[in-house]
Protein backbone atom coordinates (compact mmCIF):
# COMPACT_ATOMS: atom_id res chain seq x y z
CA UNK A 1 0.00 0.00 0.00
CA UNK A 2 1.21 3.53 -0.83
CA UNK A 3 0.34 5.92 1.98
CA UNK A 4 0.72 9.67 1.33
CA UNK A 5 -0.51 12.95 2.72
CA UNK A 6 -3.16 12.91 0.02
CA UNK A 7 -4.56 9.48 0.87
CA UNK A 8 -4.72 10.50 4.53
CA UNK A 9 -6.40 13.83 3.79
CA UNK A 10 -9.05 12.32 1.52
CA UNK A 11 -9.61 9.10 3.45
CA UNK A 12 -8.84 6.86 0.45
CA UNK A 13 -6.74 3.74 0.02
CA UNK A 14 -4.64 4.56 -3.05
CA UNK A 15 -3.10 7.87 -4.27
CA UNK A 16 -5.00 7.88 -7.56
CA UNK A 17 -7.65 10.42 -8.59
CA UNK A 18 -10.00 10.16 -11.56
CA UNK A 19 -10.16 13.32 -13.66
CA UNK A 20 -13.40 15.28 -13.93
CA UNK A 21 -14.07 14.78 -17.64
CA UNK A 22 -16.98 16.46 -19.41
CA UNK A 23 -19.66 13.94 -20.55
CA UNK A 24 -17.60 11.06 -19.11
CA UNK A 25 -17.25 11.63 -15.35
CA UNK A 26 -20.67 10.42 -14.29
CA UNK A 27 -21.86 8.45 -11.28
CA UNK A 28 -20.89 4.97 -12.49
CA UNK A 29 -17.30 5.93 -13.28
CA UNK A 30 -16.77 7.93 -10.07
CA UNK A 31 -18.23 5.09 -8.01
CA UNK A 32 -16.08 2.52 -9.82
CA UNK A 33 -12.91 4.46 -9.04
CA UNK A 34 -13.87 5.07 -5.41
CA UNK A 35 -14.83 1.42 -4.91
CA UNK A 36 -11.41 0.54 -6.33
CA UNK A 37 -9.73 2.55 -3.59
CA UNK A 38 -9.06 5.75 -5.53
CA UNK A 39 -10.93 9.05 -5.53
CA UNK A 40 -13.74 9.20 -8.08
CA UNK A 41 -14.78 12.61 -9.38
CA UNK A 42 -18.08 13.49 -11.04
CA UNK A 43 -18.34 16.51 -13.35
CA UNK A 44 -20.97 19.06 -12.38
CA UNK A 45 -21.41 20.61 -15.82
CA UNK A 46 -22.03 17.24 -17.47
CA UNK A 47 -25.47 17.52 -15.87
CA UNK A 48 -27.92 19.84 -17.71
CA UNK A 49 -29.06 21.67 -14.55
CA UNK A 50 -28.07 21.95 -10.88
CA UNK A 51 -31.13 19.85 -9.99
CA UNK A 52 -29.89 17.11 -12.30
CA UNK A 53 -26.54 17.28 -10.54
CA UNK A 54 -28.22 16.69 -7.19
CA UNK A 55 -29.89 13.57 -8.62
CA UNK A 56 -26.59 12.33 -10.08
CA UNK A 57 -24.84 12.77 -6.73
CA UNK A 58 -27.55 10.67 -5.09
CA UNK A 59 -27.15 8.07 -7.83
CA UNK A 60 -23.42 7.89 -7.06
CA UNK A 61 -24.14 7.48 -3.35
CA UNK A 62 -26.28 4.50 -4.24
CA UNK A 63 -23.25 2.86 -5.88
CA UNK A 64 -20.50 3.54 -3.32
CA UNK A 65 -20.04 4.29 0.36
CA UNK A 66 -16.47 5.48 -0.27
CA UNK A 67 -15.37 9.15 -0.61
CA UNK A 68 -15.99 10.79 -3.98
CA UNK A 69 -15.89 14.37 -5.22
CA UNK A 70 -17.45 16.71 -7.76
CA UNK A 71 -15.59 18.85 -10.30
CA UNK A 72 -16.68 22.42 -11.07
CA UNK A 73 -14.85 23.91 -14.06
CA UNK A 74 -15.08 27.66 -14.64
CA UNK A 75 -14.26 28.52 -18.26
CA UNK A 76 -15.62 30.83 -20.96
CA UNK A 77 -18.54 29.27 -22.82
CA UNK A 78 -20.78 30.05 -25.77
CA UNK A 79 -23.79 30.05 -23.43
CA UNK A 80 -24.11 31.43 -19.88
CA UNK A 81 -23.57 28.81 -17.17
CA UNK A 82 -24.95 29.31 -13.62
CA UNK A 83 -21.74 28.23 -11.89
CA UNK A 84 -22.87 29.55 -8.52
CA UNK A 85 -26.06 27.47 -8.67
CA UNK A 86 -24.04 24.37 -9.45
CA UNK A 87 -21.71 25.17 -6.54
CA UNK A 88 -24.69 25.52 -4.21
CA UNK A 89 -26.09 22.21 -5.45
CA UNK A 90 -22.79 20.51 -4.55
CA UNK A 91 -22.90 22.03 -1.07
CA UNK A 92 -26.58 21.26 -0.50
CA UNK A 93 -25.96 17.63 -1.50
CA UNK A 94 -23.42 17.27 1.30
CA UNK A 95 -20.44 16.55 -0.95
CA UNK A 96 -17.25 17.16 1.04
CA UNK A 97 -14.61 16.92 -1.70
CA UNK A 98 -14.62 19.39 -4.59
CA UNK A 99 -12.27 19.86 -7.53
CA UNK A 100 -12.19 23.30 -9.11
CA UNK A 101 -10.53 24.10 -12.43
CA UNK A 102 -10.34 26.76 -15.11
CA UNK A 103 -10.52 30.46 -14.34
CA UNK A 104 -9.86 31.99 -10.90
CA UNK A 105 -12.18 30.06 -8.56
CA UNK A 106 -11.88 32.51 -5.64
CA UNK A 107 -15.58 33.11 -4.92
CA UNK A 108 -16.35 29.40 -5.16
CA UNK A 109 -13.46 28.32 -2.95
CA UNK A 110 -14.89 30.57 -0.23
CA UNK A 111 -18.30 28.93 -0.57
CA UNK A 112 -16.87 25.42 -0.44
CA UNK A 113 -14.53 26.04 2.49
CA UNK A 114 -17.32 27.66 4.50
CA UNK A 115 -19.35 24.48 3.91
CA UNK A 116 -16.51 22.32 5.25
CA UNK A 117 -15.36 20.93 1.89
CA UNK A 118 -11.84 19.85 1.03
CA UNK A 119 -10.89 21.64 -2.19
CA UNK A 120 -8.56 20.37 -4.91
CA UNK A 121 -7.69 23.00 -7.51
CA UNK A 122 -6.40 21.87 -10.89
CA UNK A 123 -4.17 24.32 -12.75
CA UNK A 124 -1.37 24.39 -15.32
CA UNK A 125 1.02 27.00 -13.90
CA UNK A 126 2.91 27.58 -10.66
CA UNK A 127 1.69 31.18 -10.44
CA UNK A 128 -1.92 29.99 -10.54
CA UNK A 129 -1.17 27.31 -7.94
CA UNK A 130 0.26 29.94 -5.58
CA UNK A 131 -2.87 32.05 -5.99
CA UNK A 132 -5.08 29.05 -5.22
CA UNK A 133 -3.00 28.25 -2.15
CA UNK A 134 -3.50 31.81 -0.88
CA UNK A 135 -7.24 31.40 -1.48
CA UNK A 136 -7.27 28.43 0.87
CA UNK A 137 -7.40 25.26 -1.25
CA UNK A 138 -6.20 22.03 0.33
CA UNK A 139 -4.57 20.37 -2.68
CA UNK A 140 -3.13 21.45 -6.01
CA UNK A 141 -3.51 19.14 -9.00
CA UNK A 142 -0.78 20.41 -11.29
CA UNK A 143 -1.58 19.69 -14.92
CA UNK A 144 1.32 19.15 -17.30
CA UNK A 145 1.47 19.76 -21.05
CA UNK A 146 0.82 16.06 -21.71
CA UNK A 147 -2.74 16.31 -20.42
CA UNK A 148 -6.04 16.12 -22.29
CA UNK A 149 -8.24 19.21 -22.48
CA UNK A 150 -6.96 22.61 -21.43
CA UNK A 151 -3.16 22.46 -21.29
CA UNK A 152 -2.49 26.12 -20.49
CA UNK A 153 -0.15 28.29 -22.52
CA UNK A 154 3.27 27.56 -21.02
CA UNK A 155 3.96 24.09 -22.50
CA UNK A 156 5.68 22.79 -19.35
CA UNK A 157 5.76 19.02 -18.95
CA UNK A 158 5.30 17.22 -15.63
CA UNK A 159 8.96 16.30 -15.40
CA UNK A 160 9.64 19.95 -14.52
CA UNK A 161 6.23 21.23 -13.43
CA UNK A 162 5.73 18.74 -10.59
CA UNK A 163 9.01 19.39 -8.69
CA UNK A 164 8.60 23.13 -9.20
CA UNK A 165 5.11 22.95 -7.69
CA UNK A 166 6.30 20.83 -4.78
CA UNK A 167 9.09 23.32 -4.04
CA UNK A 168 6.85 26.38 -4.34
CA UNK A 169 3.84 25.19 -2.33
CA UNK A 170 3.22 24.24 1.28
CA UNK A 171 0.09 22.23 0.53
CA UNK A 172 -0.30 18.78 -0.99
CA UNK A 173 0.46 18.38 -4.72
CA UNK A 174 -0.82 15.68 -7.06
CA UNK A 175 0.48 15.26 -10.60
CA UNK A 176 -1.93 15.32 -13.54
CA UNK A 177 -1.48 14.71 -17.25
CA UNK A 178 0.04 11.72 -19.04
CA UNK A 179 -0.34 9.17 -16.24
CA UNK A 180 -1.60 5.64 -16.80
CA UNK A 181 0.96 3.14 -15.45
CA UNK A 182 2.58 2.11 -12.19
CA UNK A 183 6.07 3.23 -13.15
CA UNK A 184 4.60 6.68 -13.87
CA UNK A 185 3.03 6.76 -10.41
CA UNK A 186 6.42 5.85 -8.95
CA UNK A 187 8.03 8.67 -10.93
CA UNK A 188 5.46 11.19 -9.71
CA UNK A 189 6.08 10.16 -6.10
CA UNK A 190 9.83 10.43 -6.71
CA UNK A 191 9.32 14.01 -7.94
CA UNK A 192 7.54 14.87 -4.69
CA UNK A 193 3.89 14.50 -5.65
CA UNK A 194 1.49 12.84 -3.20
CA UNK A 195 -0.48 11.06 -5.93
CA UNK A 196 -1.61 11.21 -9.54
CA UNK A 197 -4.71 12.28 -11.43
CA UNK A 198 -5.76 10.21 -14.45
CA UNK A 199 -8.43 11.19 -16.96
CA UNK A 200 -7.92 9.59 -20.36
CA UNK A 201 -6.74 6.30 -18.81
CA UNK A 202 -10.03 5.94 -16.91
CA UNK A 203 -11.96 6.43 -20.16
CA UNK A 204 -10.71 3.00 -21.20
CA UNK A 205 -12.31 1.11 -18.30
CA UNK A 206 -15.37 -1.09 -18.06
CA UNK A 207 -17.26 1.46 -15.94
CA UNK A 208 -16.66 4.48 -18.19
CA UNK A 209 -20.14 5.41 -19.55
CA UNK A 210 -18.98 5.82 -23.14
CA UNK A 211 -19.27 3.69 -26.28
CA UNK A 212 -16.97 0.67 -26.53
CA UNK A 213 -15.73 1.92 -29.91
CA UNK A 214 -14.22 4.99 -28.21
CA UNK A 215 -12.48 2.80 -25.66
CA UNK A 216 -11.09 0.58 -28.41
CA UNK A 217 -9.85 3.63 -30.32
CA UNK A 218 -7.86 4.65 -27.24
CA UNK A 219 -6.39 1.15 -27.01
CA UNK A 220 -5.36 1.33 -30.67
CA UNK A 221 -4.00 4.89 -30.43
CA UNK A 222 -0.46 6.08 -29.86
CA UNK A 223 1.15 9.03 -28.11
CA UNK A 224 0.92 11.12 -31.31
CA UNK A 225 -2.84 10.74 -31.72
CA UNK A 226 -3.78 14.08 -30.19
CA UNK A 227 -3.73 17.61 -31.57
CA UNK A 228 -3.64 21.09 -30.02
CA UNK A 229 -6.34 23.55 -31.07
CA UNK A 230 -7.43 27.07 -30.05
CA UNK A 231 -3.84 28.20 -29.48
CA UNK A 232 -4.50 31.45 -31.37
CA UNK A 233 -7.22 32.29 -28.82
CA UNK A 234 -4.94 31.48 -25.86
CA UNK A 235 -7.39 28.77 -24.90
CA UNK A 236 -5.27 25.84 -26.03
CA UNK A 237 -6.89 22.42 -25.79
CA UNK A 238 -5.59 18.93 -26.49
CA UNK A 239 -8.13 16.74 -28.27
CA UNK A 240 -8.05 13.41 -30.05
CA UNK A 241 -6.77 13.49 -33.62
CA UNK A 242 -9.66 12.93 -36.03
CA UNK A 243 -11.22 14.55 -39.10
CA UNK A 244 -12.86 17.33 -37.09
CA UNK A 245 -9.86 18.29 -34.96
CA UNK A 246 -7.55 18.31 -37.97
CA UNK A 247 -9.99 20.55 -39.85
CA UNK A 248 -10.14 22.95 -36.89
CA UNK A 249 -6.33 23.01 -36.76
CA UNK A 250 -6.16 23.64 -40.52
CA UNK A 251 -8.59 26.58 -40.34
CA UNK A 252 -6.77 28.03 -37.34
CA UNK A 253 -3.42 27.87 -39.15
CA UNK A 254 -4.85 29.40 -42.33
CA UNK A 255 -6.51 32.29 -40.47
CA UNK A 256 -3.50 33.07 -38.33
CA UNK A 257 -3.97 36.14 -36.14
CA UNK A 258 -7.42 36.70 -37.65
CA UNK A 259 -8.74 33.38 -36.31
CA UNK A 260 -11.96 33.65 -34.27
CA UNK A 261 -14.13 31.08 -32.54
CA UNK A 262 -16.92 31.82 -35.03
CA UNK A 263 -14.71 30.35 -37.77
CA UNK A 264 -15.08 26.88 -36.24
CA UNK A 265 -18.18 27.19 -34.03
CA UNK A 266 -20.07 24.45 -35.84
CA UNK A 267 -17.09 22.09 -35.70
CA UNK A 268 -16.35 22.56 -32.00
CA UNK A 269 -19.97 22.37 -30.76
CA UNK A 270 -20.14 20.43 -27.51
CA UNK A 271 -23.12 18.40 -28.69
CA UNK A 272 -20.98 16.81 -31.40
CA UNK A 273 -18.40 15.74 -28.84
CA UNK A 274 -21.12 14.30 -26.63
CA UNK A 275 -22.39 12.30 -29.61
CA UNK A 276 -18.97 10.67 -30.02
CA UNK A 277 -19.29 9.06 -26.61
CA UNK A 278 -22.89 8.00 -27.20
CA UNK A 279 -22.66 6.66 -30.77
CA UNK A 280 -19.05 5.48 -30.95
CA UNK A 281 -18.44 7.48 -34.13
CA UNK A 282 -14.98 8.79 -33.24
CA UNK A 283 -15.02 11.14 -36.25
CA UNK A 284 -18.27 12.91 -35.26
CA UNK A 285 -16.82 15.77 -33.20
CA UNK A 286 -14.10 16.92 -30.84
CA UNK A 287 -13.29 14.70 -27.86
CA UNK A 288 -10.52 15.14 -25.34
CA UNK A 289 -7.71 12.64 -24.97
CA UNK A 290 -4.12 13.00 -23.80
CA UNK A 291 -0.75 11.66 -24.87
CA UNK A 292 -1.22 8.83 -22.37
CA UNK A 293 -3.12 6.95 -25.08
CA UNK A 294 0.30 5.59 -26.02
CA UNK A 295 0.36 3.42 -22.86
CA UNK A 296 -3.29 2.29 -22.93
CA UNK A 297 -3.44 -1.34 -24.03
CA UNK A 298 -6.59 -2.78 -22.45
CA UNK A 299 -10.00 -2.02 -20.93
CA UNK A 300 -9.99 -3.31 -17.33
CA UNK A 301 -12.35 -2.49 -14.48
CA UNK A 302 -11.40 0.56 -12.43
CA UNK A 303 -10.47 -1.68 -9.50
CA UNK A 304 -8.25 -3.89 -11.67
CA UNK A 305 -6.53 -0.84 -13.16
CA UNK A 306 -5.91 0.88 -9.82
CA UNK A 307 -4.61 -2.26 -8.14
CA UNK A 308 -2.30 -2.99 -11.09
CA UNK A 309 -0.89 0.54 -11.10
CA UNK A 310 -0.25 0.51 -7.35
CA UNK A 311 1.34 -2.97 -7.45
CA UNK A 312 3.58 -1.97 -10.36
CA UNK A 313 4.60 1.26 -8.60
CA UNK A 314 5.47 -0.66 -5.45
CA UNK A 315 7.53 -3.10 -7.50
CA UNK A 316 9.50 -0.24 -9.05
CA UNK A 317 10.09 1.42 -5.66
CA UNK A 318 11.01 -1.76 -3.76
CA UNK A 319 12.71 -3.51 -6.64
CA UNK A 320 14.47 -1.70 -9.42
CA UNK A 321 15.13 1.58 -7.57
CA UNK A 322 16.53 -0.17 -4.50
CA UNK A 323 18.89 -2.25 -6.58
CA UNK A 324 20.39 0.93 -8.06
CA UNK A 325 21.53 2.21 -4.65
CA UNK A 326 25.14 1.14 -4.07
Amino acid sequence: MLKTRFTELMGIEHPIVQGGMQWVARAELAAGVSNGGGLGIMTALTQPTPDDLVKEIERCRGMTDKPFGVNLTILPSLRPIPHKDYAQAIIDSGVKIVETAGNNPGEFIGMFKEAGCKVIHKCTAIRHALTAQRLGVDVISIDGFECAGHVGEDDITNQLLVPLAVDALDICVIASGGFGEGRQLASALALGAEGINMGTRFMATKEAPIHDAVKQRLVDAGERDSVLIMRALRNTSRVFRNDVSEEVARIEKAKGMEFKIDDVAELVAGARGKNVYQTGDVQEGLWSAGMVAGVIHDVPTCKELIERIVADAEAVIRGRLQTLVA
